[in-house]
């Protein structure tokens, strides 16, 4: 087939180019100028009524995108449409196999939700932030021509209720084709049943990425519809398959041979979770039996509980204080790891204190979305993997003091609230971690409320960049709180303030532009 190009056939599709750039692709297609691209084709996903915005995120360059999504919004289409054809592009974009693209994705209901705690004139500017994150990642990777996700057939399953292990078996198999058949027809059979067969090869592995992919999956679906729970879930389906390459070591496998063994020692798989409520003091010895035990002794201790039918819930809040306690005890990045944005000392981003309380946050949501099977397995992991953490780096956290000590909570003379809330913003804004700790702790203990406190730091999850994080940890830190005692909950707060110091100084790509957009 002849593919060569004259001058003025080449002219003509650079002008057709800048027109679809300039009108947007919705006018563009009315008006019959939209470009051909190979995922027109018929293997190319169609997401019906929300294409055209699905599209308007793939192809609009990024400088131009802020402009178009401010139409939009004017033009009375929701924040929440935006939202939801954000994910469903980077979905089909990078399908889970590129870092920024699933960070982006992770980030994309954490923003909306950011958005319902900003005033009205404000709400879009976390939405536009990784939004504009989003369609500059699809640009860089070439846009639509380079699509991982497509059509796939279901494969045809044996009469009666699959093997829980079917997926799973198949994962380990590393044949993609036939992984994401398998998955397929297990979605057509309920997004329920897809999720808890996803979550058997999930656990294979606890790793961050592999945990927390697929919970912010399934919360979009609440906002997308469960229509899309394969579309989303598959980039989980696929990071399993491609991780199983992965060179690891035996600490990486080891929940392969150990989940079943607490299962089967426990007797979980023949019970249902428990409602035995366990006292404050309980929760926070099993939260520091978490913290200083080793992985497998961390396991045992969170089967021991569910067998002892305590709440799942519970376990849960002692699982995410453990890795509250990785980022208050957290001496910083050491010169070794410092990169561009995350310097010597700093604790936002992917530190092991960020990673670890995301972890658990999603292994607690799970646990509270899955069958009995997956929820006594999500928190006997979510223990493990907090100990895994611990040993990271080669940190000594159970040496090191958590923030804030007591000589800096003595610097701390201001009781009104006002005051308090000044000299955390002065401190965050110093980068002075400790200080901000310290504050915060201040304010916590008079008993002033939070939502002011929140408000401080929502402004700068918002306004800087946070190396991929910021959106993601301020939800997962919003919702700890919400869900544990009164008597722990603010020990969130301490480490949302001390991150948010760590983060400071780096303003967001394309806020500036978007607070001019929407005049403020």
């Amino acid at each position: 087939m002849n593919t060569t190009h004259t001058r003025r056939e080449f002219l003509a599709d650079v002008g057709r180019g800048m027109l679809v750039a300039s009108v947007g692709f919705g006018m563009a297609s009315e008006l019959g100028l939209a470009p051909a691209f190979a995922a027109d084709a018929p293997d190319a996903l169609d997401f019906g009524p929300l294409e055209s915005l699905v599209r308007l995120m793939q192809e609009t360059p990024a400088n131009r995108l802020l402009p178009a999504l401010t139409d939009k919004l004017n033009n009375g289409t929701e924040l929440k449409q935006l939202v939801a054809a954000g994910a469903l592009a980077n979905a089909r974009t990078f399908g889970g196999e590129d870092y920024v693209g699933y960070h982006t994705m992770m980030a994309l209901s954490p923003a909306l939700r950011m958005s319902h705690e900003l005033p009205k004139p404000l709400q879009p500017l976390p939405v536009f932030k990784v939004l504009y994150r989003n369609t500059n990642r699809i640009q860089e990777q070439g846009g639509r021509k380079n699509e991982v996700l497509h059509p796939v057939a279901p494969a045809k399953l044996s009469d009666g209720r699959p093997s829980p292990e079917l997926l799973r078996d198949a994962v380990h198999g590393r044949n993609m084709a036939e992984v994401e058949q398998t998955f397929a027809a297990l979605a057509q059979l309920s997004p329920d049943e897809a999720l808890n067969q996803l979550l058997h090869a999930v656990q294979d592995q606890t790793e961050v990425h592999r945990v927390v992919l697929p919970y912010r999956a399934w919360d979009l679906l609440d906002l997308i519809g469960k229509d899309q729970a394969h579309t989303l879930l598959r980039q989980s389906v696929r990071y399993c398959v491609k991780a199983e390459s992965w060179q690891g070591n035996a600490s990486r496998d080891e929940p392969r041979t150990l989940l079943p063994k607490m299962l089967e020692q426990h007797k979980l798989l023949s019970r249902t979770p428990g409602a035995r409520t366990a006292e404050d003091q309980w929760i926070d010895e099993l939260s520091q039996t978490f913290f200083k035990s080793t992985p497998a002794q961390a396991a045992e201790a969170a089967a021991s509980a569910l067998a002892e039918g305590f709440a799942p819930d519970d376990i849960g809040q002692a699982v995410s204080l453990a890795a509250n306690q990785l980022v208050l005890r957290d001496h910083g990045r050491p010169p070794n790891s410092e990169s561009s944005g995350k310097p010597i000392g700093s604790v936002h981003g992917d530190s092991i204190g960020v990673h670890a309380s995301d972890s658990a946050n999603a292994w607690r949501n799970l646990a509270r979305v899955s069958n009995a099977r997956n929820t006594f397995a999500c928190l006997i992991l979510g223990a493990y993997q907090v100990a895994l953490d611990r040993t990271q780096r080669g940190g000594d956290f159970q040496n090191w003091s958590p923030l804030p000590v007591q000589w800096q909570l003595d610097r701390v003379k201001s009781t009104e609230a006002d005051a308090l809330l000044r000299e955390a913003d002065e401190a965050i804004r110093q980068n002075l971690q400790a200080q901000v700790t310290a504050v915060a702790s201040r304010y916590a203990e008079l008993g002033h409320a939070p939502r002011p406190m929140f408000d401080l730091m929502l402004r700068y999850a918002v306004s800087e960049d946070g190396a991929l994080h910021a959106e993601k940890y301020y939800r997962t830190v919003t919702e700890e709180f919400e869900t544990t005692r009164p008597a722990f909950r603010w020990r969130q707060v301490l480490a949302l303030a001390r991150v948010t110091s760590s983060e400071y100084g780096r303003p967001a790509a394309g806020m500036t532009e978007a607070r001019e957009l929407l005049k403020v």
